[in-house]
């Protein structure tokens, strides 16, 4: 700093007062630039050779790279003097080289290192008897997520501002610390779902660490390449933490639904609106649990709940357990269909979800129900396959089995017509590709 500060001083004095007293061809300024300059350089490769610590070495790249360079040789008063004389930089290339692997080598270090006691800390906090805390109503460890981010970011910055070209390797080294961070992390969750179910606070700390991902994800969405691998890692392993904190989240209320739903079938879907009212009520009472988790998250498990309630109902309905001949006892389950199909619609919109893609299927299959026309049933059948291109044929037979007054050649005809319209026609959302036909 001293040397710096008496160089571009002195230098100034030359430009300003003394230049002019000697002809130009002396080619004064030059002279001492070049006097001071290698001085200067000499005492740096002098430093850069001797033993440094990390500090020294980040003070040292700076001067080399930025601070002498930028600050002192674009001086505006000395700027234009200095581009005549081409001085080269304070470190030759590949003592520079030298000293950059060092800086990166330990920068790389000490942010790993860090986020390894970020994560050890956390997964001490899970074992502690203690609620997580809450943020606007939601469960959360803010701080793992915050930290971890700070650690990368601000490793990335302080390589910036030696040089670009430093700023990159190291930004390219940090990308994939984050990766194996978050693999490290999803395997600590993953043992600790399956250790501690018994621990007081077991669903809340599940939700805290779904909450942690959205900082996360939000992180990679905004600041990483859309072709960037360690992105799509990223994303995958914040996928797999999320759902499975889900899946236990819902296990409970998934093993309550199950004999309901089987009252359909039992009571040959006699009573099926009360029974509707009973599936409704049972998951409303889960629902206010899930409010913790925040927003993106709660309306993800309110459409995971609601795929669930509308598959579990097409699977009562391909149990081959009613086979109606009338036409007027087609219409009657029909409308309780629809009637139930609209009831599941309205709560699970109320609550939050978005899965529109879901409320066509009940009343669809209402309406094949409906129908008596073969024409009709058939154009039914071809809307049904265009809208869930993942129905099979197994599926459809088994459903059709309730209109026991189609006769073989008809069944062939529709099941016929829905195997070429759904060969032609690639799976979107899976619905149907879920349910298993005995």
């Amino acid at each position: 700093l001293h040397m710096g500060k008496t160089m571009k001083e002195d230098l100034t004095v030359v430009v300003k007062y003394i230049k002019q007293l000697y002809p130009p061809e002396f080619n004064v300024f030059s002279t001492y630039a070049e006097l001071y300059h290698n001085y200067f350089a000499s005492q740096v490769k002098k430093n850069a050779e001797s033993h440094l610590e990390d500090k020294d070495i980040y003070l040292l790249l700076s001067w080399v790279h930025n601070i002498y360079p930028k600050d002192m040789r674009k001086d505006h008063v000395l700027a234009e003097e200095l581009e005549k004389v081409k001085l080269g930089s304070l470190l030759p290339s590949s003592l520079s080289k030298e000293l950059e692997k060092k800086y990166l080598d330990s920068e790389e270090a000490t942010v790993k290192n860090s986020l390894s006691k970020c994560l050890d800390k956390e997964i001490q906090r899970w074992k502690e008897d203690k609620e997580p805390e809450k943020l606007n109503g939601h469960f959360q460890s803010e701080l793992l997520a915050i930290f971890v981010i700070q650690s990368v970011y601000s490793g990335q910055k302080r390589a910036k501002d030696i040089s670009m070209a430093v700023g990159e390797e190291l930004s390219h080294r940090l990308s994939r610390e984050l990766p194996a961070f978050l693999k490290s992390y999803k395997d600590a969750f993953e043992d600790f779902k399956e250790k501690s179910k018994k621990h007081r606070y077991y669903k809340p700390i599940l939700i805290a660490n779904i909450n942690n991902c959205w900082n996360f994800r939000d992180y990679a969405e905004k600041n990483m390449a859309e072709k960037d691998d360690n992105k799509a890692s990223i994303l995958s392993t914040l996928s797999d933490i999320e759902n499975s904190g889900f899946d236990v989240l819902l296990q409970q209320l998934f093993a309550q639904l199950k004999p309901i739903y089987k009252k359909f079938t039992e009571n040959k879907w006699d009573s099926s609106n009360e029974i509707m009212n009973e599936i409704i009520k049972t998951t409303s009472t889960h629902l206010s649990d899930f409010r913790t988790l925040k927003d993106p998250f709660y309306h993800a498990i309110v459409e995971k709940i609601h795929a669930r309630l509308v598959k579990d109902y097409i699977v009562r309905l391909l149990k081959r357990k009613v086979s109606l001949k009338t036409p007027a006892q087609q219409q009657n389950l029909a409308q309780q269909i629809s009637k139930n199909a609209a009831d599941l619609e309205a709560f699970c919109t109320s609550n939050g979800s978005q899965a529109m893609w879901l409320n066509s299927a009940l009343p669809k299959l209402a309406e094949i129900i409906r129908l008596q026309d073969l024409g009709a049933i058939k154009i039914e059948v071809a809307t049904l396959a265009t809208t869930y291109p993942d129905i099979r044929k197994r599926h459809l037979e088994a459903f059709l089995y309730i209109k026991a007054n189609l006769s073989r050649s008809e069944l062939k005809s529709i099941l016929g017509y829905l195997a070429d319209s759904a060969a032609s026609t690639s799976p979107g959302a899976p619905l149907f590709s879920n349910i298993n036909v005995s």
